[in-house]
């Protein structure tokens, strides 16, 4: 059974190996679990799924395996929720029940609600055939059916459902929806890296066991320097005008990496960067920190992120006074290409839909500037940023 397992979880494209399998069955024969799915499921996911972001793939493989439901998603469209709300309650008699035939099977039942996903347009209150509530449909909630699928209703009511459609505690985690401060946290981490300083304060567990071994038992303590992030990131934020609209994602963004980093810097820009960029957007005026100054004080290891929908006049990237704010001596470009010349890990991340990017000339020019090394403000596309970063130049 568990072979079978492990290739559902390979076919939901899971990255899985033999090596958990077997851990996975090691644990079963030690009796970690037993007689319990619910138990089974916490274990199972534990051991097989190593990353927050498959989470999702693991509880469609798990219903689709051991509960015989496929993912919505296979059928290629979702149920929104506005199908699904309780507006009516309605008390079916016992010869209304009689009245009521079933599908007759799982495999039709199936069959059968793909082909409503693939037709129905609107939402469906009282009725016999679509996906909805309060009616006599297989599918949807607080309705009756001998044997249907029950979908967004919270806890049994006639208890005929073949057939349970759950929500998902992990859909969030797909790799394109907009990103939340936590979803924005499982893509950083890959950037983290470790590195040992400081004082020895820490057990280090396998030299102190194979040491006490070779004493014939006594024990041989062995500590190790604590490990600490080593990883220094330096992030430029694009605010006002155009982007207003992206204000959400772009304080998720700061608070995620605010916690993921000890050492991070920031600066705010408007647009495209020139001389000067600032720490304190209401002295944006006064307090204004010199680019040269940025390059001379962070050193070439810092990982450069910019963050902004790169949407702007291409005078403001090409021409000097182009900016408009200010007078600037030198264009935008220059100043991009002298950071991006000091800072050799460097991408742009940009909250603006990818599917706009080709309208916008700004943003073709600023995707050369950083040499394609531009990526939609997603999980996806922060985890191919975080790729680039992490790349031995």
């Amino acid at each position: 059974m568990l072979v079978d397992f492990f290739f559902k979880l390979r076919e939901y494209q899971l990255k899985v190996s033999l090596r958990e399998l077997l851990d996975l069955i090691q644990a079963l024969e030690k009796g970690v679990v037993f007689g319990s799915i619910d138990d089974f499921y916490f274990l199972s996911k534990m051991i097989m799924v190593k990353d927050e972001s498959q989470f999702d793939k693991f509880d469609r493989a798990f219903a689709d395996y051991f509960e015989g439901v496929q993912s919505i998603d296979i059928f290629g469209k979702g149920i929104p929720e506005e199908w699904l709300k309780d507006a009516l309650s309605r008390h079916f008699s016992d010869a209304e029940k009689e009245k009521i035939k079933a599908l007759g099977g799982l495999d039709e039942l199936m069959k059968t609600l793909k082909e409503r996903l693939a037709e129905q347009e609107k939402r469906h209150q009282g009725g016999n055939k679509w996906i909805g509530t309060g009616g006599t449909s297989p599918f949807g909630a607080n309705g009756y059916n001998p044997e249907g699928v029950r979908i967004g209703q919270q806890g049994n009511r006639n208890f005929s459902a073949a057939k349970v459609w759950d929500k998902r505690e992990f859909k969030n985690l797909s790799g394109d929806v907009e990103l939340g401060t936590r979803n924005i946290k499982v893509a950083l981490r890959k950037l983290r890296q470790f590195a040992r300083t400081g004082a020895s304060e820490e057990l280090d567990m396998p030299t102190t066991i194979g040491s006490t071994a070779k004493n014939a038992g006594m024990l041989d303590i062995h500590m190790v320097q604590e490990r600490h992030n080593a990883v220094k990131v330096l992030m430029f934020f694009d605010v006002g005008g155009s982007m207003d609209a992206h204000i959400k994602e772009c304080e998720e963004l700061f608070s995620a990496v605010h916690t993921e980093f000890k050492y991070l810097e920031y600066f705010y820009f408007h647009n495209c960067v020139y001389e000067g960029v600032w720490k304190d957007n209401k002295r944006r005026g006064s307090d204004v920190i010199p680019i040269a100054n940025v390059i001379h004080k962070y050193g070439a290891d810092y990982k450069l992120i910019f963050v902004g929908d790169a949407t702007m006049g291409p005078y403001e990237i090409t021409y000097p006074g182009g900016s408009v704010e200010h007078w600037n001596e030198e264009p935008g470009s220059v100043w991009m290409q002298r950071l991006l010349n000091h800072f050799e890990h460097a991408i742009w991340l940009n909250p603006q839909l990818s599917q706009y990017w080709n309208y916008y000339a700004s943003i073709s020019i600023i995707k050369d500037l950083m040499k394609n090394r531009m990526f939609p403000l997603t999980l996806d596309g922060i985890g191919e940023g975080i790729k680039h970063l992490t790349k031995k130049i």
